[in-house]
């Protein structure tokens, strides 16, 4: 292997390995920076040594005996005198095998120390954005630029919230804890955003060769089934959850053999995982009744529901999914929102309808580097034969988009057009 293709190995690794890392020495450290540090000291020794040795057989054992070596080292550097870190030192000395299983039940009301984890670094004490990029970034395993896609803001902001959040995590004191009662519920809204930003970017990747990356798709379903049981009473636990089935019940049908992208309306349905949808539409129930059906969540499961009722595509209820968009508009005031609502709107009323709100997107400073805003654009154009229009914004679309499969299908859909451009009758 090439000395490229090593490293590319290294970090294809360090991706799958690092949240563990960071949990299992999180959970004996009892400090969420520090066991981050450690674990990029690791991945330093991994790229000094692998290229040379070649990526060991158990490349993730590999991995966490160097950051258990450095976390003795650096407990004994500090001579930590105290019962608590002389117990952990004595711990880590005589279990070789600190990796927990993560599938396994803890004796705490969560029940998995990757969530335990996730709560901790959603503490009040640090600010809504803050939290959420850092547990997305240090927890998670998700990059910096593919944070800030999320967000919608520059690679730099996202970078000093992360910062901000581990100095308060560091300087304040924060246990590393499971919350009960009302802590639990005032951390539990970040904690879902962060389950759902990690399920996006499973479902649609910001960057690399795969259109869609369903470890992290089935990391999120995990943690959302957990939730459910964590806050049974929280209706928008339940949302998530269900938005979470209906999505991903449509992964087999998203790509076609060799890894490109369908459109929805183009996907085969009989491929979409009936049991997964009922489930889905089970949560979405339970969110309804606990009074949720008007939450950001169970809006959004309500849309995707719309199209897993629907048998075919021409059977799909646009002009409901259209008034959904418009509440969750009202609800979010958000410009992505906004402009899938003209996607609907274009489905129910025409693409002339839906073009006009485009246009009135065009400026909006959060949509300036956003790929589906000349995408969709692209799109309205076609349908209303202005090709040459459509060539340039797929184009635009494509120079936006960080992801191979989506950059390669817009480039089809350019070619496409120009080729309807080229044929039109003189």
């Amino acid at each position: 292997m090439t000395a490229a293709g090593t490293h590319r190995a290294i970090l294809a690794v360090w991706r799958i390995e690092q949240p563990r890392l960071i949990t299992s020495l999180a959970r004996l450290l009892r400090d969420v920076p520090l066991a981050e540090d450690i674990t990029q000291e690791a991945l330093i020794a991994a790229l000094e040594r692998w290229p040379e040795t070649g990526i060991p057989e158990r490349p993730g054992a590999w991995l966490m005996t160097a950051a258990k070596r450095r976390a003795l080292d650096h407990l004994r550097r500090r001579r930590m005198l105290d019962e608590k870190h002389e117990l952990i030192t004595r711990e880590m000395e005589e279990d070789e095998q600190i990796m927990p299983d993560l599938d396994t039940a803890l004796d705490d009301d969560i029940g998995d120390e990757m969530l335990r984890l996730i709560f901790t670094a959603c503490h009040p004490l640090i600010s809504r954005e803050a939290r959420v990029a850092l547990a997305l970034r240090m927890i998670c395993g998700l990059t910096t630029e593919e944070i800030a896609r999320a967000f919608l803001v520059s690679e730099a902001t996202i970078a000093q919230r992360i910062v901000r959040a581990k100095r308060t995590l560091s300087e304040s004191g924060l246990s590393y804890e499971t919350p009960r009662g009302e802590e639990l519920s005032q951390r539990l809204a970040s904690v879902l955003e962060v389950v759902y930003l990690i399920f996006n970017e499973g479902y649609t990747a910001a960057r690399g060769e795969n259109w869609m990356r369903l470890q992290l798709c089935s990391e999120a379903l995990r943690l959302g089934r957990i939730l459910t049981s964590v806050a049974p009473q929280e209706p928008e636990a339940h949302a998530l959850l269900a938005l979470m089935e209906l999505n991903a019940s449509r992964a087999a049908a998203r790509t076609d053999a060799a890894g490109n992208p369908i459109l929805l309306l183009e996907q085969n349905r009989s491929r979409w995982d009936r049991l997964q949808i009922q489930r889905g539409l089970k949560a979405l129930m339970r969110a309804q009744e606990l009074g949720g059906a008007g939450g950001a969540y169970a809006l959004q499961a309500a849309i995707i529901a719309c199209h897993a009722r629907a048998r075919t595509a021409d059977e799909t209820d646009w002009r409901r999914i259209a008034d959904l968009y418009g509440e969750l508009a009202g609800l979010l005031r958000s410009p992505v929102v906004e402009l899938n609502r003209a996607v609907a709107i274009g489905m129910a009323d025409g693409p002339e309808a839906a073009l006009e709100i485009v246009e009135s997107l065009r400026d909006e400073p959060v949509l300036r580097g956003y790929h589906l805003l000349p995408s969709v654009r692209g799109d309205l154009l076609c349908k209303l034969r202005r090709y040459d229009e459509a060539r340039r914004a797929f184009e635009a679309a494509a120079a936006l988009a960080e992801n191979q499969r989506e950059r390669d299908f817009l480039m089809r859909r350019a070619g496409e057009a120009a080729g309807k451009e080229r044929d039109r009758p003189a």
